[in-house]
């Protein structure tokens, strides 16, 4: 059977796109070769054809993932004032569809703490892709200086961050619930120190 010219491309993506959704399920450690593998219906036999390591999948994945946010992020504030745009995101992030769908929502609540324990190269495409997130969060933040609005964008990621985890960790939606709302009420009280008065 003749393949087309960009088939090794193709078949590339398809295992870099759907490691990326397994992985924000599964976490970084969840998933062995074979079954990041399956996840794009192929056999573990051809993982070298297309990857040197797994590690090197992982890191693909992971900022296939992060750029997947950055993308909707930009989406989601397009020609909106800022403030506007900072309430769009926070809305979107600290919902219960995100919370309820850590395979195609934000890697950073679901892969944090495993990059954190993963080597040099992850860590490293994780940076670079974080301070892309904090770049289109700042600015929506009218501050004085780009440090300020870097700093309160750092914060709010954060924030927004910390409240998935524990919304997704606690076993009652109720609990869960509250916690978003935690979040976005946290956020809110940020705003009035980002957002000056009218």
């Amino acid at each position: 059977m003749r393949y087309p010219k960009d088939h090794g491309q193709q078949t590339r993506r398809r295992i870099v796109e759907n490691a990326s959704y397994g992985l924000r399920q599964n976490g970084a450690d969840g998933l062995s070769v074979v079954d990041l593998m399956k996840l794009a219906d192929l056999t573990h036999g051809s993982f070298y054809a297309y990857f040197k390591s797994r590690d090197a999948l992982v890191v693909e994945a992971i900022a296939l993932a992060m750029d997947q946010t950055i993308a909707h992020w930009l989406d989601l504030t397009q020609g909106l004032p800022p403030e506007k745009g900072y309430d769009a995101v926070v809305e979107s992030y600290l919902s219960p569809r995100h919370r309820n769908n850590p395979a195609r929502g934000c890697a950073l609540p679901a892969l944090a703490a495993d990059i954190g324990r993963s080597g040099p190269e992850a860590r490293r495409t994780f940076a670079g892709r974080f301070e892309k997130m904090i770049d289109v969060i700042a600015r929506l933040i009218p501050r004085g200086s780009s440090s300020d609005a870097r700093q309160a964008a750092a914060g709010a990621i954060a924030t927004m961050v910390g409240s998935i985890v524990l919304a997704r960790a606690a076993g009652d939606r109720r609990l869960s619930d509250a916690l978003l709302e935690a979040g976005r009420q946290a956020l809110r009280n940020q705003d009035a120190n980002v957002f000056p008065s009218p």
